[in-house]
């Protein structure tokens, strides 16, 4: 009998902090009750026609079905770069620059294994998306952990772990317009941090998954910064600019040497998205951009929804520039719950779930992450079930 002590890796993990809470919505809906669920960032838009019509047409050709290619398929690495062109001003080589991943969760992690060796040291936001540290902790990397409650606050506390850390950091991870955060940042910033990682001789990793989901200005791109290919990748994702998330196509671009890294690997793990899939990504990127346009346009309204509607149900939240998510700071007379025990409380008591702040890193406690992927009267019946649950709280 093998022994039964836990895999190297799998301990290496915490335990799986939305697990309680999905448990309990399970039950709740087993139950029958109708849980209005903002906890996980899943489009429920549909992806725009154009691009499901060539997928169906790809699809229909025999030759597609057949392995298709790790790196991405010519044409769609071609697409990517006519998009960084046309929307960042950045010019990438399609064959030295770019990699299609599938999406830019899988494009993070195999780009964590091919960079970090036992003992590297990450610096990575806290509260962070998941991935962000836990790649780098799966492939063997040692996450310093940098408090990020804003963007400049994020900068110097990495300046300040630089100093502080050994060994030296190998790389950093940025992600703006942020998840969970919501945060944004000006072209400045990344020329900040492009000088900070230069300075140490240090990569720089950035998620961009988010670059279409704004409602005030553009989200730019690290790769806007001169020379920022020296030291940088970035990857993005067509899951949320398309409404796409379950095509998983996604993309890694800049450095050639991380590039070549990541396609390195990816070559012994994947054969590459189903080449329809890829095509389709082609039309998505080629194709009409108002669709673009019209997500967007739900996502600011839902917002624009969740903040008065749950403003005037007694919780200020406060209004996002970019993403589909809200940061909602708890309500003063629940915060002794956690966030955890907000979130159970929320869905037991307002059939409303949201995800636990501290699910995102220790700094995400005293918050939730609340998904725009409901419509608006959901949004709003969310709202009377909280303002429900507050007026009961009230009157005890």
């Amino acid at each position: 009998m093998p022994d039964t002590e836990e895999f190297y890796r799998i301990k290496r993990l915490p335990p799986y902090v939305f697990e309680e809470v999905n448990a309990l919505k399970a039950r709740l809906r087993a139950e029958g009750r109708d849980v209005i669920d903002f906890g996980m960032g899943n489009p429920d838009m549909p992806t725009p026609p154009h691009i499901v019509e060539k997928l169906i047409e790809t699809a229909r050709k025999p030759r597609t079905n057949r392995y298709s290619a790790s790196r991405g398929v010519p044409g769609l690495r071609r697409a990517i770069a006519r998009y960084y062109e046309r929307r960042f001003g950045v010019t990438l080589d399609p064959d030295t620059e770019i990699v299609a991943t599938l999406g830019s969760k899988e494009g993070f992690a195999n780009l964590a294994q091919a960079i970090t060796a036992p003992g590297d040291v990450i610096l990575a936001p806290d509260p962070a998306y998941p991935i962000h540290a836990y790649g780098f902790i799966i492939a063997g990397g040692v996450i310093r952990a940098v408090p990020a409650p804003s963007p400049e606050a994020y900068l110097s506390g990495m300046a300040r772990a630089i100093g502080r850390t050994t060994p030296r950091p190998t790389a950093m991870v940025l992600n703006y317009p942020s998840n969970p955060t919501a945060h944004v940042v000006e072209l400045d910033f990344y020329r900040e941090a492009v000088a900070l990682a230069k300075k140490h001789d240090i990569w720089i990793l950035s998620d961009l998954a988010y670059s279409e989901i704004y409602f005030e200005k553009p989200a730019p791109s690290v790769l806007q910064v001169e020379g920022a290919k020296d030291i940088a990748v970035e990857v993005n994702s067509l899951s949320k600019t398309y409404s796409m998330a379950g095509y998983r196509v996604g993309m890694a671009v800049g450095n050639p040497r991380l590039i070549a890294a990541l396609a390195r690997v990816k070559s012994y793990l994947d054969y590459g998205a189903f080449t329809p899939i890829q095509v389709a990504a082609v039309a998505a990127l080629d194709g009409p951009q108002d669709c673009v346009e019209e997500i967007r346009a739900i996502y600011r309204s839902r917002r624009d929804v969740l903040a008065e509607s749950f403003a005037n149900a007694g919780w200020t939240i406060p209004v996002p520039a970019a993403s589909m998510f809200a940061w909602a700071p708890i309500p003063e007379e629940y915060r002794a719950l956690g966030s955890v025990g907000f979130a159970k409380k929320l869905m037991e008591e307002a059939d409303v779930a949201v995800a636990p702040g501290v699910g995102f890193g220790e700094h995400g406690e005293g918050y939730v992450r609340i998904g725009l992927v409901e419509n608006e009267q959901r949004i709003r019946q969310a709202a009377r079930n909280v303002k429900r649950m507050f007026a009961r709280r009230n009157a005890a």
